[in-house]
């Protein structure tokens, strides 16, 4: 099989399956509380500018010029907190209301969950750390969500698609990165521009930072797909490849929480 089949999960793995979801559960819902409570206590609150680029008629030249209008500040802080929350969320779910149907599904090589939860808790990770490297334009910030949440649905396509399958069809892993890289590369590119700026403030050591870790951090849950339909070592066993993906999303989101803290929220 491309994915390691699991008809039946045993009553013990089931129980270590159960102690994981609810442990997660309670940490990245205390983490969401503690940067929610840390946000509010420091005043101002830290927010990044989302601003609207369009065109308007300039009576004065009777041309087209372009213009530009804040729309929003994106609060930072409560953002963190919010994908911790939907985490917790997702693990609370899997670990009490959902578990047999959750179970079930891990049976075929699959966790809808997962995949839903990481369409929404990722792409906010992704629009905080695109605001914090200079990204503000409404309609990239959005760009960027979407392109990130439909790498992330291509996941969820490509365990649908090899279910049962002898041979593993990356068609879905391939268009999955390809629209992964293009968050990442309109921050990597608004970096550059930004450093290139003369005059400008030098980026932040601690954007540059997050940058890095959580590039590789977003990378390795991809490796980690990789692993399990190659069927390398452990990863032969569908149920250590979930494992696996629990411990990198708590590490990813917790990278970049505790780095937002020390570089903007710290008191």
């Amino acid at each position: 099989m491309s994915a390691p089949a699991v008809t039946t999960i045993p009553a013990d793995r089931s129980a270590n399956l159960f102690r994981w979801n609810a442990a997660l559960a309670g940490v990245h819902f205390v983490q969401a509380a503690v940067i929610l409570a840390i946000s509010f206590a420091r005043s101002p609150v830290v927010t990044s500018p989302v601003v609207a680029t369009y065109l308007r008629f300039d009576e004065s030249t009777r041309h087209l010029v372009t213009a530009q209008r804040s729309i929003w500040d994106l609060p930072i802080g409560p953002a963190v907190a919010l994908f911790f929350l939907l985490s917790a969320v997702a693990h609370f779910t899997m670990a009490f209301p959902a578990r047999r149907w959750y179970e079930a599904h891990l049976g075929r090589g699959q966790n809808p969950i997962r995949w839903i939860e990481y369409a929404f808790s990722s792409s906010v990770m992704i629009v905080v750390i695109a605001a914090l490297a200079g990204v503000q334009e409404m309609g990239t910030l959005i760009a960027i969500f979407g392109a990130n949440a439909a790498m992330i649905m291509f996941g969820w396509s490509m365990e649908i698609a090899n279910e049962g399958r002898d041979r593993p069809q990356w068609l879905h892993y391939v268009f999955g990165c390809i629209a992964g890289a293009v968050p990442w590369l309109v921050i990597f590119a608004t970096i550059l521009v930004s450093a290139a700026e003369p005059g400008s403030a030098p980026i932040p050591a601690f954007v540059i930072a997050i940058f890095v870790t959580l590039f590789i951090c977003f990378n390795v849950f991809a490796i980690n797909m990789v692993l399990q339909y190659r069927k390398v070592g452990r990863w032969r066993d569908y149920l250590y490849g979930e494992r696996s993906y629990m411990l990198f999303s708590l590490i990813a989101k917790s990278l970049l929480a505790w780095q937002v803290f020390f570089g903007t929220l710290r008191p």
